[in-house]
């Protein structure tokens, strides 16, 4: 019996990711894509995520050098869906200022550097005192909305045959940190009715800024002991089952898209394909987070419900 090689059984369990490539990550920009050149896509889309904006030479040309990228591509993509985490904002005790210049050089270096319709994820890193016990983050989600101009933190849109639900995955509780990934019930209400509403000859793709399902929230942090796996629930949405369940009725759901893990891999589950999609920031600008340098992916939808990534590195060096 022949042995299968590591591709084969990655591929055997329903499991590949960008890992399988790494040794070619020694450049500055690497591109890992399964589209077939004879497949063009109807539609492409830039997903762009964890980009954590703050004042400073790395993070400023860094963010900048992302958008030239997306934007110099042969061929450009339709719009950039933001995953969320667009400021740093880390620190307990920053100040709102502070928080509102680092919104403002967001602003800023998008519209020098972009020319492309531009819909936003909200992150936890978005909200003003996310790391802190809060109930609701009412206030922090305002501001946030605000500065994105939404209505509300979630929404869906529409473009050619594929309709994108963007969700709000950030819940709050009074521990830190001050948030867990969950659909409050009105949430889940509206997404079921917007899964019912849909024609089911229209294909849907699901974004959120945590992951709904991802192999790689196994690396973050210290979540192995010797006996052990422990992911928490500010890693991966806490219902998960509840949305996997809810997913499994409308087989036109093709993919769901997250990021926040700064990692990067590719889940197949019950028929659906979930991206988590790296970070423009790496780690935090301070170069690769574990094997993954800063990045950006393209996603390719096509208009028989077909779905590939291009994992692009782009062009950037640390100062330090």
């Amino acid at each position: 019996m022949e042995t299968l090689s590591r591709l084969k059984f990655l591929k055997y369990v329903g499991v590949s990711g960008a890992a399988l490539l790494l040794p070619k990550l020694s450049s500055s920009r690497d591109t890992i894509s399964s589209r077939t050149p004879t497949e063009p896509a109807v539609l492409r889309m830039a997903h762009l995520t964890d980009i954590h904006v703050e004042a400073g030479k790395d993070s400023e040309a860094g963010f900048a050098n992302a958008l030239q990228a997306v934007n110099s591509l042969a061929e450009r993509p339709e719009f950039i869906l933001n995953g969320g985490d667009s400021i740093m904002n880390s620190a307990l005790n920053l100040s709102r200022e502070r928080v509102k210049n680092q919104w403002e050089l967001f602003h800023k270096i998008l519209q020098d550097n972009n020319s492309l319709p531009v819909h936003h994820c909200i992150g936890n890193h978005d909200l003003y005192g996310w790391s802190s016990p809060n109930q609701a983050h009412t206030k922090g989600k305002k501001w946030a909305l605000d500065e994105y101009k939404m209505e509300q933190p979630y929404y869906a849109f529409e473009k050619g045959n594929w309709k994108f639900i963007v969700l709000d995955s950030i819940h709050g509780r009074d521990s830190i940190p001050g948030y867990y990934a969950k659909l409050d019930e009105m949430q889940m209400t509206w997404l079921g009715n917007e899964l019912a509403a849909t024609p089911a000859n229209q294909f849907i793709c699901i974004v959120s800024h945590i992951p709904i399902l991802a192999v790689c929230t196994m690396f973050i942090g210290k979540n192995k002991d010797r006996e052990h796996w422990s992911i928490p629930n500010n890693a991966l949405h806490a219902d998960a089952d509840e949305l996997t369940a809810l997913f499994y009725q409308y087989p036109n759901i093709k993919a769901c898209l997250s990021g926040h893990i700064h990692l990067v891999d590719h889940v197949n589950y019950l028929g659906i394909d979930y991206y988590c999609n790296g970070a423009v920031s790496g780690s935090w600008w301070k170069g690769n987070y574990h094997q993954f340098p800063p990045s950006f992916s393209v996603m390719n939808f096509h208009d028989n419900g077909k779905v590939e990534r291009e994992l692009h590195y782009y062009n950037w060096q640390s100062s330090s």
